[in-house]
């Protein structure tokens, strides 16, 4: 006997369709009762399967490909992610950008979404610097700059920087390493991720400390090397209200471009669950933001006795089961992570990684009828937000070694994979 046997909802990303109901497909059950309906009021980008950034159409889900030291890895997993704008104007012609001692050329090399769009800029001196400069609304928001750059000639290191000007200035630095894909030096939150074919995304946040500031100058350019002649690719230049850096999305002219919110829920009927015995099960990792981010099993209407996993507004994982919940140690946003909560009259059981992380005894069991699973609460509130492998319930309460089996991996290559670590 297989412990799908019991499965209700078996998702695991990987088929949809251009529809406006039922587009994401789940494995189980067969006749499409399990079958979400994602939603999303505009266009957005994703990795495919190729490793390149494409753009997907409004209300089609994203089936994202996770880059491990920008290799495009075999499965994807559903991307889902809150509204954001990109105010970086041109974001892919730097020619309409300010430079100074840089020569800046249009579409000279391949950029990350496998067309020819990528500038070159070439510095003829040791300060030189490709910039813009954006007007902000007055007030005290993170906000999170980002750009690809691949390395072509001359020293590696690469400096990204933002900068509030009038009254006080407020400026933030991060030094890159293109050649290691490393951090040398900053002094706010950054990050570097590996896109493959030399191309790295940099991204760093800076907020706005003085309420007299309101224009803020984005700027590229390499940092007071012994070097003077250096030459990069750019592309995609990203600035958006947000303590971090979310997928990319094009501004091609002038103002502001905004991607809508991710939508994903109505998978399931009564047939599916059982709020007397069962459990929930995921794999995923939630977007690095204080926040609640929920998968839910509810009667579709309230939040009195349904069961959540996710992350709560410390980001470490959460489970819930009607009045029992637990909050583990581990980062929810780090790498994927494992989670099931299982449960019936005698307890509720906690799995995490292959590890028992909570047993709580007898229960009062939920007075009311599963019928739907979501990505949010049963009233749509607290949203989840981030990357998800699978999501599978079960209609029967599962033991320990059906737990443990469950939340584990089969091979230390597949755990290193699946959580992104690098094997070197």
């Amino acid at each position: 006997m297989s412990i799908y046997d019991n499965a209700g909802v078996v998702l695991i990303p990987s088929g949809y369709k251009a529809a406006s109901t039922d587009n994401l497909y789940s494995v189980l059950p067969a006749n499409g009762n399990g079958d979400f309906n994602a939603t999303r009021g505009s266009t957005a980008t994703r990795v495919n399967k190729d490793g390149f950034i494409e753009s997907v159409a409004t209300n089609v889900p994203r089936l994202d490909y996770p880059l491990i030291d920008g290799v495009v890895q075999d499965c994807p997993a559903l991307l889902l992610e809150p509204s954001r704008g990109n105010s970086a104007e041109y974001s892919e012609d730097f020619t309409n950008w300010v430079s100074t001692a840089v020569t800046v050329t249009a579409n000279q090399g391949i950029s990350p979404d496998g067309s020819q769009t990528a500038d070159s800029a070439a510095t003829n001196n040791a300060n030189g610097v490709v910039a813009d400069g954006f007007s902000v609304s007055n007030d005290s928001s993170t906000r999170t700059l980002s750009v690809f750059v691949k390395y072509v000639s001359g020293t590696s290191d690469f400096m990204l920087r933002g900068a509030y000007t009038g009254g006080s200035s407020v400026a933030k630095r991060t030094k890159f390493d293109i050649s290691t894909g490393s951090i040398i030096t900053t002094d706010t939150t950054a990050s570097i991720q590996n896109y493959g074919n030399g191309w790295y995304r940099l991204s760093q946040q800076i907020t706005n400390n003085s309420l007299g500031n309101t224009n803020l100058a984005f700027q590229l350019f390499t940092t007071n090397d012994t070097v003077l002649t250096n030459e990069w690719l750019i592309w995609g230049a990203q600035l958006e209200t947000s303590s971090y850096v979310t997928s990319y999305i094009p501004n091609l002219s002038t103002g502001s471009t905004t991607r809508s919110a991710d939508v994903c829920n109505g998978s399931g009927t009564s047939a599916e669950f059982d709020s007397q015995s069962g459990a929930l099960f995921a794999e995923f990792k939630t977007v690095p933001s204080g926040g609640n981010f929920l998968i839910s099993v509810a009667d579709g209407t309230s939040n009195t006795g349904a069961v959540f996993v996710g992350a709560d507004a410390n980001e470490k994982i959460y489970s819930y089961y009607n009045s029992a919940n637990h909050t583990s140690d581990i980062d929810s946003f780090k790498h994927f992570n494992k989670i099931v909560n299982t449960w019936d009259s005698s307890g509720v059981k906690i799995y995490i990684n292959g590890f028992s992380r909570t047993v709580l005894g007898s229960q009062s069991l939920s007075s009311s009828d599963y019928d739907n699973l979501r990505f949010s609460r049963a009233n749509g509130s607290l949203p989840f937000y981030g990357d998800v492998k699978q999501v599978i319930t079960f209609k029967t309460k599962l033991t320990d070694s059906e737990l443990e089996t469950l939340t584990s991996w089969d091979s230390f290559n597949a755990m290193a994979k699946g959580q992104l670590y690098t094997i070197e």
